[in-house]
């Protein structure tokens, strides 16, 4: 059961990570056992199908901004809001969504994500 302080140390690490493109420490933070759903994989992701995921949204789009607003902890789950920005094909596309994740050992072992995929299209 990680303590909040833990779980803002996780997420920080997940978001550092993820603006720097390094796909392998971002990989890191997911436990072998992983299951990853969201609006656009309504059926869970596995380690493997997920991070061939992550690296074909790292080569199709460059992360500008990636902040996590609220971090409420119960247990081993996790409830975050966040904020995103990438550039694909030279626009700026920005979203907000919310998380609940189960974390034990320090590892994410389930991660479900909310968000609107309209938000996704450009302006």
């Amino acid at each position: 059961m990680p303590s909040r302080e833990e779980a803002v140390a996780l997420f920080d690490r997940r978001r550092r990570a993820w603006l720097a493109g390094d796909v392998d420490a971002y990989l890191a933070l997911w436990a072998d056992d992983m299951r990853f759903v969201s609006p656009v994989h309504p059926q869970a992701l596995d380690r493997e199908r997920f991070a061939a995921l992550v690296r074909t949204s790292m080569a199709a789009a460059r992360p500008l901004a990636f902040d996590f607003l609220h971090i409420a902890v119960t247990g081993d789950i996790v409830l975050a809001e966040w904020r995103i920005a990438i550039e694909r094909a030279g626009a700026r596309v920005e979203w907000c969504g919310m998380s609940v994740a189960e974390v034990r050992d320090g590892l994410i072992h389930y991660w479900r994500e909310y968000w609107n995929p309209a938000d996704l299209v450009p302006a």
